[in-house]
């Protein structure tokens, strides 16, 4: 059972200022604990929304359609196991090896989108997007704006690192992104490389 102290608290919360202001007449009301529901529901829609466009995730196949049966190399329990972001929780970084094709974009989309379900924050770059705006930027705010636009979200996917081959400027740029969001915030990079041919 909601009390009235319980409808107000969460009246502050939202910041209803206009009905607090009136919470002796208001207070008591059946309507209150209704409206209150109802602004705490569109809100809670509205930043879905937000932080589902702000995490720029496109289109993609949902797990339940994943081919488990190709490649056959592909361990389903331990990507199962990442659904759970528990790997965010001790911001964890994971890295999705394997040739094109496989599905490693699908699996970290998902991983994205999960996390934004869960109500955080994550953002979805290929690497030569990302590597090209931040090597763009013409001066040294201009590149610590950009570098914030990449280490803020609690989960960054890098998608198709070492597709291309990079620059030294490039390398830095990644390398300084990747250490900035280390032990802080997780990264989940995407790679055709296998380990021995990382520089």
């Amino acid at each position: 059972m909601t009390t009235n102290d319980d409808f107000k608290r969460r009246a502050r919360a939202l910041q209803l200022y206009g009905l607090l202001a009136h919470w002796d007449e208001a207070g008591g009301q059946a309507w209150v604990g209704q409206l209150i529901e109802w602004e705490e529901a569109i809100r809670q829609q509205r930043s879905h929304e937000r932080r589902l466009r702000a995490a720029r995730i496109g289109r993609f196949k949902p797990l339940c359609n994943f081919d488990w049966s190709w490649p056959k190399t592909c361990d389903r329990e331990a990507i199962e196991s990442l659904m759970s972001l528990e790997f965010m929780q001790d911001h964890s970084n994971i890295i999705l090896i394997g040739p094109n094709g496989v599905g490693k974009t699908m699996i970290a989309q998902n991983l994205a989108h999960q996390a934004v379900i869960r109500g955080t924050t994550a953002l979805f770059t290929t690497a030569s997007h990302a590597l090209g705006e931040l090597a763009a930027a013409e001066s040294d705010a201009a590149l610590r704006r950009k570098m914030k636009h990449y280490t803020h979200p609690e989960l960054l996917i890098i998608d198709e690192v070492g597709y291309l081959r990079y620059g030294e400027r490039h390398a830095d740029l990644l390398f300084d992104l990747i250490s900035q969001r280390y032990e802080k915030k997780s990264t989940i990079v995407t790679t055709n490389l296998p380990f021995v041919e990382w520089n």
